[in-house]
């Protein structure tokens, strides 16, 4: 049973109707940066992936070693339980957890994603951010100089944060591709929103964190207003990105429901 969740519902991830790929990175505290504590259920969650699909959820690079030692110091890590110090780091807060070069060509150098959405992480590890974002040509387009730029001159433990959505057929957080057997029913669909933040904690490194909730898509008939934006914000996705989301079809769905 999903706990209803009216702050997310009175201030959406899409906003006023805002084009979805978009830097949107705002300041926070550092209190709020690698401060959530992880529940029980979500720690049951990576505890179990970690133990049984090790190598789906944690990927480093053989020159990451240097970088999750000096997050280990930031996560204030005693020891280790795991081969790779990031996966007893992501045990420690509600976060998946992505290492990036801050500077070069600005790899992915070690990650835990526990709750992946449409994306496998061996196929992005190593790589830089631009080539990972290489699917959604029209994201590299938009954003993708700009993320590029963000990174390479961000101030030093100073974090910033932004809130992704998309739209998924259920509460499952490990999905490393498109749901096959996606229900024609929008009322029993989820929006799935990611919180997401990211530092430059070292001169030479950058963290990027994933939080994920979710909602029942079916509260939105609640909010009109709401549901007008997000109306307003599917209306600006180009091919690709409608791909990306999940295909016409299911974009059609959506929106026949959100004018229903």
């Amino acid at each position: 049973m999903l706990d209803f969740d009216s702050f997310f519902w009175e201030n959406p991830p899409w906003g006023n109707g805002n084009k979805k790929y978009r830097l949107g990175l705002k300041p926070i505290s550092k209190d709020e940066w690698i401060d959530r504590k992880i529940g029980p259920n979500l720690y049951e969650h990576k505890k179990k992936l970690l133990d049984s699909k090790y190598n789906d959820v944690i990927a480093v690079t053989s020159d990451s070693f240097e970088a999750q030692e000096l997050l280990g110091q930031k996560f204030n890590l005693k020891k280790l339980v795991y081969p790779d110090a990031i996966a007893d780091m992501s045990l420690l807060i509600q976060d998946d957890l992505c290492l990036i070069r801050a500077n070069g060509n600005q790899e992915l150098l070690a990650a835990s994603v526990c709750s992946p959405s449409y994306w496998n992480l061996k196929s992005k590890i190593g790589k830089p951010l631009k080539d990972i974002h290489q699917p959604v040509t029209t994201l590299n387009e938009k954003i993708g100089e700009r993320i590029h730029t963000f990174i390479k001159q961000a101030p030093i433990m100073k974090p910033f944060a932004r809130q992704n959505w998309l739209i998924h057929g259920d509460t499952k957080r490990f999905h490393l591709s498109e749901e096959v057997s996606l229900s024609k029913e929008p009322s029993k669909w989820f929006v799935r929103s990611e919180r997401e933040t990211l530092c430059r904690f070292h001169e030479d490194y950058s963290l990027f964190t994933i939080n994920v909730i979710f909602q029942p898509l079916s509260l939105i008939h609640n909010y009109p207003e709401q549901k007008q934006n997000l109306l307003s914000s599917i209306k600006t996705f180009d091919a690709e990105e409608i791909d990306y989301f999940g295909g016409y079809e299911k974009v059609s769905l959506l929106h026949k429901y959100l004018l229903s």
